[in-house]
């Protein structure tokens, strides 16, 4: 977390839809903390920090902190001021947000990942910065301690409890699988035939796999930010990726066509009740599949344990476009308690 002395104001926001509120003047709010949030709803990092934004807003709305969440969509359909909505309805977040579809906010504030989060003074000067995960507790002591310098002096609450075991002070994880971007654009494949800019390639599963790049068998269509089976004969495809972490998200978006499956197997086994993800469904025959309804980042695989893996997708549908695959890490069991 970086903090820093009263010498940077905090710019204006100029945003394209507002939820929850009519457009907030920054200008206005001198006398109130601020906290403001870069996030997307698609963004697995965004939504592990969400509940600690939640819970800061409920407890400290009352006493002069505002928080705003600016949604800055790292995906193309996260443009669109519905699919923000619904996420926000179901997110269940009570606070402003306000979407900046054109990196303006974002520029304005010289953000560089998502999340990162900004503590401003009722001066109106930014004094906190924190990117990414973690450091909740020194996070929410700054809020209390801006709170308390505006003029709220009542009996502040202890900070909050962590929502996970790894977001303890000190606690050591994995080191996980990094993010996978998919695109030809700024993403990874590991088959030989590589990718080919807005076109369709079929591709051969090789058989051997390196840990951290996608494979696919079948017709894809290299799209900028996504791949998308393209199948003319309606081919089942698969795409497969060596992994190392506990969970695994993608982010996934129908083309076209909705509500199609899309089955999973890991290590050569579908999934079963203690190794599937959130979005998870098991048929009368033992296999674990999705169905791909809404563009949103989908909950796949969450194993008991930190490990290595071999995952593998299948479709018949020329609506699957992947986006991304993001992966969650744990803490080493060993050395919990000798931090």
């Amino acid at each position: 977390m970086e903090i820093f002395p009263q010498q940077f104001r905090v710019p204006e926001i100029y945003g394209d839809f507002w939820f929850n509120s009519e457009p907030i003047p920054l200008n206005a709010m001198r006398g109130y903390v601020l906290l403001i949030d870069f996030w997307d709803y698609a963004c697995q990092r965004c939504l592990q920090t969400l509940p600690y934004m939640q819970e800061w807003n409920k407890r400290y709305a009352d006493n002069g902190l505002v928080t705003i969440g600016v949604h800055t969509p790292q995906f193309p359909f996260e443009n669109d001021p519905i699919n923000v909505l619904k996420a926000i309805e179901k997110l269940d977040v009570k606070y402003p947000v306000v979407m900046d579809n054109n990196y303006s906010i974002w520029n304005a504030f010289r953000a560089m990942v998502w999340p990162t989060k900004y503590l401003i003074d009722k001066h109106g000067f930014i004094r906190y910065i924190h990117q990414g995960e973690g450091s909740y507790q020194n996070y929410e002591h700054a809020i209390q301690s801006l709170l308390t310098d505006a003029g709220y002096h009542n009996e502040l609450p202890l900070v909050m409890e962590p929502v996970r075991e790894s977001d303890n002070p000190g606690a050591i994880c994995y080191r996980v699988t990094p993010e996978i971007l998919t695109g030809w654009q700024r993403g990874t494949i590991g088959n030989v035939e590589g990718f080919a800019p807005e076109s369709t390639i079929h591709y051969d599963d090789p058989g051997m796999y390196v840990t951290g790049r996608i494979y696919l068998h079948g017709s894809w269509l290299n799209d900028r930010s996504f791949l998308k089976l393209n199948d003319p004969e309606g081919e089942e495809g698969h795409l497969i990726v060596s992994y190392e972490a506990k969970e695994i998200n993608m982010v996934i978006k129908p083309e076209g066509e909705k509500n199609f499956q899309v089955f999973v197997q890991q290590d050569e086994s579908y999934l079963r009740k203690e190794n599937k993800g959130d979005d998870i469904n098991i048929d009368e025959e033992g296999r674990s599949y999705f169905l791909v309804s809404e563009p949103k980042l989908y909950s796949v695989v969450k194993n008991r344990d930190f490990g290595e893996h071999k995952l593998k997708l299948m479709t018949r549908s020329n609506g699957f476009a992947l986006y991304s695959i993001s992966f969650i890490s744990c803490v080493i069991p060993e050395l919990i308690g000798k931090n």
